[in-house]
């Protein structure tokens, strides 16, 4: 009979023991799986999140500012030597080592409209790009594919009292209204769109720009260096990275991770002395049978070879258990940290993983009663008999 057989068939008598031992290390596999499978999640729904949603660098002109103040009263700032953002120096934000990682450009120019019933904002935008950048817009109507449609907020339209399909005249120029945001809750509910050059021409600013919104936040993304960057290229133009929120979730997912990996290593350790206990208590049962197998000739490597045997084997099943269960708590904790199921399926190398986890720490939990059952005086053991 071979070494792994007398292994099996030891397993299959005690069938109990080996329940414990499936269960003691299931749990602690499963926990490990669970955490670093739900923070890989997070962290890969956040990233695309963040390559999808707003801008996260911002182009303004550079300008000096002087604060004033008399008798105590502020009076306010202004801004004089105001740099312009030149339209032809956009294409250099291409060229920097980093272009690879920019998703969307999306320039804007203003110009103030006042009529006898009200005055807004006029934003000259590039709507492919726009659309794009904001996809949580929604529109009643259609957006503006021509030069004479302009797109206007909630509020814009009902200050000037337009709906989708309406006229309104801008500077002795007549706009169609192709459509109206739903409200947005931001700025852009009282602002009025229509395409950057038409803004150009109508307010006199051909071939600059007021302000440049820049889409580049993915999940490895250098924010710091891509700024860096686009500040050496334009150097009459002031950028801004805006991240900090983004910045705070992804520092609060890297902390749960250290915490889940703290709590993992907790549950393993607690599922390997699971382990050992259970593995001596079958050692001290054994005596008998050990005994015999020295007496018959077995060598210490072929005692040590069967207790390690039977532990691979339900460390084995253990880790395909675990890694099952942990994924099914994956699934549970989701469905309450997210507010839609992102998409994910079984990942192979955590499997493997989960396997060779079991494995190690269920060999590693072994050794010592493995070594002292072949360490055993069979003379003493088979006085038992």
């Amino acid at each position: 009979m071979k070494l792994h057989d007398i292994a099996v068939n030891n397993l299959r008598r005690r069938k109990g023991k080996v329940f414990f031992l499936v269960v003691g290390l299931l749990v602690g596999v499963a926990a490990v799986v669970a955490l670093h499978t739900t923070t890989r999640i997070l962290e890969e729904d956040i990233a695309h999140k963040m390559d999808e949603f707003g801008a996260n660098i911002i182009v303004t002109p550079k300008s000096e500012g002087l604060s004033l103040t008399y008798g105590g009263l502020s009076l306010g700032g202004f801004s004089f030597d105001v740099k312009e953002i030149s339209e032809s120096d956009l294409e250099k934000i291409k060229t920097i080592p980093n272009a690879a990682n920019i998703r969307i450009v999306s320039p804007k120019v203003f110009g103030v409209f006042e009529s006898e019933a009200a005055k807004a904002l006029v934003v000259g935008v590039d709507f492919d790009e726009e659309m794009s950048l904001k996809k949580w817009w929604k529109v009643d109507g259609d957006t503006p594919t021509k030069p004479n449609q302009i797109l206007l907020g909630k509020e814009a339209a009902e200050r000037f009292h337009v709906t989708p399909g309406s006229k309104l005249d801008i500077k002795g120029e007549s706009f169609k209204v192709a459509g109206v945001l739903e409200s947005t809750g931001s700025q852009d509910d009282g602002l009025i769109f229509m395409h950057l050059p038409t803004t150009q021409k109508l307010f006199g600013k051909q071939g600059t720009v007021g302000m440049v919104e820049i889409a580049a936040l993915c999940k490895n993304c250098p924010i710091s260096d891509i700024v860096t960057q686009i500040s050496e290229k334009l150097p009459t133009a002031k950028v801004t990275a805006i991240q900090q929120v983004v910045e705070g979730r992804m520092d609060t997912l890297h902390n749960f991770r250290k915490f889940s990996l703290g709590i993992s290593g907790l549950v393993l350790l607690v599922g390997s002395m699971v382990v050992f206990v259970t593995m001596m208590a079958s050692v001290n049962e054994r005596t008998r049978e050990i005994g015999i197998f020295s007496a018959i000739g077995f060598r210490r490597s072929h005692i040590m070879k069967i207790i390690l045997l039977e532990a691979a084997v339900v460390s084995f099943m253990a880790g395909i258990a675990g890694y099952l269960t942990g994924i099914g708590i994956t699934r549970l904790l989701l469905t309450f940290l997210t507010e839609h199921m992102p998409h994910f399926s079984l990942d192979p190398l955590v499997a493997l993983g989960a396997v060779f986890l079991a494995i190690l720490v269920g060999l590693l939990a072994s050794l010592y009663p493995a070594l002292a059952a072949s360490k055993m005086d069979p003379s003493e053991a088979l006085r038992t008999l």
